[in-house]
């Protein structure tokens, strides 16, 4: 069992903080005001599973449930939108705040800016977000996905009007492509991942992203709760960053223990800490994890830097804690409430729910301190998105937990 949890510590106190800036409460407001504008949004639940709580022998468990966020299922579009409508100011001249929903879609806008045509890479939720802000914006997207994503993605970008193809490429190789078209052909770029060159775009992905934890604080202050655990899943590290970063923010005197998840076959953060060198370590090849969403092999530059300042924990994950996390949150405790949760969804509670109640993981819960008193979050980023899947873990039983485990 043991091997298939692989843990990095990480002493936050040695190391030079970086800026939290452009993560802070400020942002936040500016974030919530701009998708608030849209006609779609709603804020999305933040479960309290007191049962589960009680059952793994924590002091409270919460879960925001994304998959609610704009009937797309998942929380990526808060990322693309808010980058969409920052590029759409700065090409303006204007400042976001004066660009909201209406505006953005309004003839004015458009003849202002002419056609336009974002491309981007993605597994899934990424790209249906980019598609589905440009198909608002009556605008063109392009998206391209690496080679085993699942046809019922692919297929729900196409119907945001998108360009979409899966390539016979792995997700970085197709970044590679995608920007490359976009420099040749004068398209936009909106990818959640940065590099060298390229960093503008992703800070205002991370930036969009901070809407979801920006609504989880709230909702945590009005019942005068301050986490004392924050789990988070991490692909190129844009999310993780941006929700660690925040609430490093808000919470600086009274900073939360954050854990950052990777699947085993695609954990590039947990190298680059592991590492500890000062270089960001990639994973390479098909990377043919169940968390398609989490199949990145490229830290992000930005996101790299805030979660080497602010998380104190990385962990490397074996694909049947995602299938187990999604079992617990389909198949609640009589009393709590049920939560649909993809396979990047709910590897945190997975772990969560493992970690509590396995012998063989005691050291693991010592290294993460975890007790009685603590009150973690999670965070669902995705709800069934690869449908067939889904049935296929939470009915048919695939990726069963090893024998021996409880």
């Amino acid at each position: 069992m043991t091997e298939k949890y692989q843990l990095v510590k990480n002493d936050i106190t040695k190391r030079e903080k970086a800026s939290l800036d452009f993560l802070n409460e400020d942002i936040a407001k500016t974030t919530l005001k701009f998708h608030s504008s849209f006609e779609q949004y709603s804020e999305t639940p933040l479960v309290e599973l007191k049962e589960l709580a009680n059952y793994l022998g924590l002091k409270g468990l919460y879960v925001k449930d994304e998959s609610y966020r704009f009937g797309l299922n998942a929380f990526k579009v808060l990322g693309g939108s808010f980058a969409i409508g920052q590029f759409i100011a700065k090409k303006l001249g204007r400042n976001i705040d004066q660009l909201p929903y209406k505006t953005l879609i309004s003839d004015e806008v458009k003849k202002e800016l002419g056609e336009l045509t974002f491309i981007t890479t993605t597994d899934g939720n990424h790209g249906r977000g980019v598609a589905w802000t440009a198909e608002q914006l009556k605008q063109k997207a392009i998206v391209f996905m690496p080679k085993g994503s699942a046809q019922e993605r692919l297929e729900r970008i196409r119907a945001h009007g998108a360009t979409a193809e899966i390539l016979d490429m792995n997700y970085d190789e197709c970044v590679r492509y995608s920007n490359q078209l976009a420099e040749e052909k004068g398209y936009i770029m909106v990818q959640d991942t940065a590099w060298e060159g390229y960093e503008e775009i992703p800070t205002w992905i991370m930036q969009g992203y901070v809407t979801m934890a920006y609504e989880a604080y709230l909702k945590l202050k009005a019942k005068g709760i301050k986490p004392t655990h924050v789990f988070l899943q991490a692909g190129v590290g844009s999310m993780a960053a941006a929700v660690c970063g925040f609430f490093s923010s808000v919470y600086k005197d009274e900073k939360p223990i954050f854990t950052i998840v990777e699947p085993n076959k695609a954990d590039c953060i947990f190298r680059t800490a592991k590492a500890d060198d000062g270089k960001r370590h990639f994973v390479t090849g098909d990377m043919d994890t169940i968390m398609a969403g989490l199949a990145c092999g490229e830290p992000n530059t930005i996101g790299w830097e805030i979660l080497k300042s602010y998380a104190e924990r990385f962990l490397s994950v074996a694909d049947d804690v995602a299938a187990h996390g999604m079992r617990v949150l389909g198949n609640p405790l009589r009393g709590d409430e049920r939560i649909i949760s993809g396979e990047s969804g709910a590897v945190t509670t997975g772990v969560v729910s493992q970690v509590m109640t396995r012998d063989q993981l005691k050291g693991i819960k010592e290294d993460l301190m975890l007790d009685e008193n603590s009150v973690v979050l999670c965070f669902s980023t995705e709800g069934d998105t690869d449908f067939k899947n889904y049935r296929d873990i939470v009915w048919n039983g695939i990726y069963p937990n090893s024998k021996g485990d409880m």
